[in-house]
């Protein structure tokens, strides 16, 4: 995979979860009054580096030819095109009497910054081709 086809794709994946982190932020501050709601995040990049990670690792060690599928594979790389976002509910703190975790200020805060990001990553996107497009006209 050319690094033209990996940025746009890892753009468009990261525009997809900044999406989804709007409509959780959004349904967080929605629920910030309902009686033991819930916040909830999305866990994306830390499972994208763990995958980043295991194609370095795959590249700098030694490979084991295995000849049947059950045998056990080590130093495999995990493909980051496999990574998925995770919603993960917030079970561990109360931060009102009736049991609710949402901090209103903090999810609208959450809400400007998610906008921005997305912003930033359409611009990212718009110059990876706009770079292509300088490439042909030369």
């Amino acid at each position: 995979m050319n690094s033209f086809t990996r940025a746009v794709d890892l753009l468009q994946r990261e525009m997809d979860v900044t999406s989804l982190r709007y409509q959780v932020s959004a349904n967080n501050l929605a629920n910030s009054e309902v009686p033991n709601f819930k916040r909830s995040v999305v866990n994306f990049e830390s499972e994208l580096k763990r995958a980043f990670d295991s194609e370095k690792i795959a590249k700098e060690s030694f490979h084991l030819t295995t000849t049947d599928p059950r045998h056990i594979q080590i130093n495999t790389p995990y493909d980051y095109r496999d990574v998925q976002p995770r919603r993960v509910l917030d079970y561990t703190t109360t931060a009102k009497a009736n049991g609710n975790n949402v901090d209103a200020e903090t999810e609208a805060n959450n809400i400007l910054q998610i906008q921005m990001q997305y912003r930033l990553l359409t611009q990212l996107t718009n110059f990876e081709f706009e770079q292509v497009n300088t490439a042909i006209r030369k």
